[in-house]
């Protein structure tokens, strides 16, 4: 199964770290890329490079996509179409749930498979132990090519759903970017009050890597907790932790800084509050997230 050919579409630093851990493997790799001088690196490393998408496809039944968007599978493959049938598409590029599922139909229109999926660790990380990668879409075929698959990142398949693997994707990328910005934010409001960034960072990272263990502070499963509908308020209350995000708006107010984001935090425990909720714990403000209301 090692010698697996696999060809690989789209060579910006995700898509040669792909090449280059499934060379390091056995793998016969053939690559194309819109912008042939991005190809000279995986080349030199061993790989094939096609003379044409039509090319590409021909060389593997397994071919990864690793693009900017969806949009830019139907640019590159739209003109390659009878090379298709017979081919998993194996689409690694980030879009939204619904464009997975258009782009499963598409390929399937001409005689593909189609497995979506999200690599969750950045390029240097691809190929190590510590790489994961969620997939979804047909199970017999996802596990057709497991072996190869794996050679990225751990594979965990989500289900038949094409839509889930981007679903799961873009729910990392909500924890990861919101918390970005609250670096940036909390950054800044220590900069109003000549702090520097430098100092700043170091001392706010504590905060960013102790979330989970503060999760698991109380000895329960939070998530199954949410899913029973239980939010004791035993440690942290609704009412409590908006009294801080109130203080976080206030002082961001005050210091001059961007108010958008502790603006957006204090909304959710706001609506839990008035909804009654405010005893509860603060994971209670997942009903109003989930139920927005409509503005009058």
């Amino acid at each position: 199964m090692s010698a697996t050919p696999v060809t690989l579409v789209g060579l910006g630093p995700m898509g040669r770290a792909m090449v280059r851990a499934l060379l390091a493997v056995g793998h016969p790799v053939t690559v194309w890329n819109r912008t042939a001088d991005r190809a000279a690196g995986a080349v030199a490393d061993g790989a094939t490079l096609a003379a044409s998408p039509a090319d590409a496809l021909a060389a593997s039944e397994l071919v990864i996509l690793s693009l900017t968007d969806y949009r830019a599978m139907y640019d590159v493959l739209g003109g390659a179409t009878t090379a298709l049938t017979g081919r998993t598409i194996v689409n690694l590029s980030s879009d939204t749930p619904d464009r997975a599922r258009e782009a499963a139909a598409w390929a399937a229109g001409h005689g593909a498979h189609f497995v979506a999926g999200g690599v969750m660790v950045p390029p240097p990380m691809v190929g190590t132990e510590a790489a994961y990668v969620y997939y979804s879409g047909p199970s017999e075929v996802f596990e057709a090519h497991r072996p190869a698959l794996t050679r990225i990142g751990a594979p965990r398949h989500l289900g038949e759903d094409p839509g889930l693997a981007q679903l799961m994707y873009l729910a990392h990328l909500d924890v990861f970017l919101t918390s970005l910005s609250a670096l940036m934010h909390a950054t800044a409001l220590l900069g109003a009050a000549g702090i520097s960034a430098t100092r700043a960072v170091p001392e706010l990272m504590p905060t960013v890597a102790g979330i989970p263990a503060m999760l698991r502070a109380g000895g329960d499963d939070p998530g199954a907790r949410i899913d029973a509908g239980e939010h004791p308020g035993d440690m942290n209350t609704v009412t409590m932790m908006g009294a801080t995000a109130e203080h976080v708006l206030d002082t961001s107010d005050a210091l001059g800084i961007d108010l958008a984001l502790p603006r957006a935090v204090r909304a959710h425990y706001l609506r839990a509050i008035a909804d009654g909720h405010g005893k509860d714990g603060w994971t209670r403000i997942v009903d109003g997230i989930r139920t927005p209301r409509t503005p009058a």
